[in-house]
């Protein structure tokens, strides 16, 4: 799949499309199994530190990135991006030290963060005005369709012997068609000239958009979501509950169907009808409420727990598709280092989402009691974003 730029935007949105649902397998297939193969050599509390050192390490990258893109343009940031992404896994694949391991996985947490901020560039350089929720909805829809199939191809790599390594095998191989299609694709493309501010100066232009700064604070909230999931409830499905890996591969593959399946409705929804903060709230809203009902569970009935994690996920994409959508519709694409903040959320929520498990335990050793303190903290998100300005 060759960009040809005679072929117009459509062809290279496609294609953009495509390079990401890759990069996102990539990033996918070990990421559930991350907190599991690294509590191997390393306690809880332990990967919880690890995690929020390699949050530090990505929100520098993201600081520091404009740069890059003024200095190399996009193109050639993604392409070694790629390449040190590809040396990163290798040395996970094969290293038996685990200080060297930690120092590998810490490097690739921001790496991989980088990665998708070079596909936002090219995506947001092809996307216009009236077809972002469009366009948004289109890629988040791709990316999340590898978010459903990976869990289930990591539990079958891994098996019954508890052996993660497999997985991180298979994510290495998925570098190498990426760097394929972005070295094929994009070498003709064309740089927006990029504001690069100085750091004081880009934070208080977000801080001081209204707007923006909402859409920050609930982003935060969002990915602080996805964090604690990610990190800590395979850790519960597995040691709590007491679900075998084969178990939770199905039970994450129900619960992450909604996002293939609404985000791209719902972004073309945006684009034509609602507004994104109605949608945004009503998300926010399901996803705090169903992720209290999770501590209510005593069950140990698969199909419960992947029903009620199902809600969960239905407002969590519901909820992302319009804060993508609303984001971009407001932000203009040369504006990189206000797309770096957007984006710094995400390592935030790595600090903020072991402070909730930390604290909730000094209080009570019931480990349900932390997805009622999520749930809370989930709903807290609906004043900033029935706040937002409708863009339609």
């Amino acid at each position: 799949m060759r960009h040809n730029p005679n072929l117009g935007k459509s062809h290279a949105i496609y294609t953009i499309v495509v390079i990401g649902f890759i990069a996102t397998v990539h990033s996918a297939l070990p990421i559930y199994f991350n907190s599991s193969f690294l509590s191997i050599f390393a306690s809880e509390k332990t990967v919880g530190l690890i995690y929020m050192l390699g949050s530090a390490l990505t929100i520098f990258g993201f600081l520091f990135i404009p740069v890059l893109l003024r200095k190399a343009g996009n193109y050639l940031t993604a392409l070694w991006l790629i390449v040190i992404q590809i040396c990163l896994f290798y040395g996970l694949t094969v290293s038996t030290n685990p200080l060297t391991i930690t120092a590998i996985f810490i490097s690739q947490m921001m790496i991989i963060g980088l990665i998708g901020f070079c596909l936002d560039v090219f995506l947001q350089r092809y996307s216009n005005i009236h077809s972002v929720g469009f366009v948004r909805g289109l890629y988040l829809t791709t990316q999340n369709s590898a978010w459903v199939i990976t869990p289930l191809i990591g539990t079958l790599i891994i098996g019954s012997s508890n052996d993660y390594r497999g997985v991180y095998v298979a994510a290495l191989f998925m570098l190498f068609p990426l760097l394929y299609l972005v070295y094929k694709n994009f070498p003709r493309f064309k740089d927006p000239h990029y504001h690069h501010p100085s750091f004081l100066k880009s934070l208080t232009h977000a801080v001081s958009h209204k707007d923006h700064r909402k859409i920050f604070l609930a982003n935060i909230i969002l990915q602080t979501f996805y964090a604690w999931m990610i990190v800590y409830s395979p850790l519960y499905l597995h040691n709590v509950v007491g679900f075998n890996w084969s178990e939770i591969g199905i039970i994450l593959t129900i619960m992450l169907l909604p996002f293939p399946l609404i985000q791209w409705p719902l972004g073309k929804i945006a684009d034509k009808k609602y507004g994104e903060k109605e949608i945004m709230t009503i998300g926010f809203s399901l996803m705090g409420l169903s992720t209290i009902a999770l501590a209510l569970i005593s069950s140990t009935n698969l199909w419960i727990w992947a029903f009620v994690l199902l809600l969960t996920r239905i407002g969590a994409a519901s909820v992302e598709v319009m804060m993508e959508t609303y984001f971009f519709k407001t932000v203009d694409q040369k504006d990189s280092s206000v797309l770096g903040f957007f984006r710094i959320t995400r390592p935030i929520s790595y600090f903020i989402a072991p402070m909730i498990t930390g604290v909730t335990l000094l209080f009570t050793r019931d480990p349900s009691v932390t997805f009622v303190v999520l749930g809370l903290f989930c709903l807290t998100a609906m004043i900033p974003a029935w706040r937002l300005k409708d863009t339609n």
